[in-house]
């Protein structure tokens, strides 16, 4: 296997590079790998998603759903 290290500017290691090849040989052997792989979301998944955001945020105004603040939310994302 070929691997190549990814270096940042300062000379530190912070990645792998996997050629696709071996990356599938690697999945066919060790089927969990799949979950790693980052799938994009379709455009209606992100429309779907907007409009429970919309849909919350009128509950919110509305008083019928307490909001979260902000730091709980950005905790959530990373």
């Amino acid at each position: 296997m070929r691997l190549q290290e990814i270096q940042d500017s300062n000379g530190n290691t912070t990645g792998v590079y996997i050629p696709i090849n071996e990356w599938k040989k690697l999945k066919k052997q060790y089927r969990d790998l799949e979950i790693l792989e980052y799938e994009e979301p379709t455009k209606e998944q992100i429309l779907k998603e907007l409009k429970e955001a919309v849909q919350e945020l009128k509950l919110v105004e509305q008083g019928k759903l307490k909001a979260r603040p902000a730091k709980d939310l950005l905790n959530e994302l990373l």
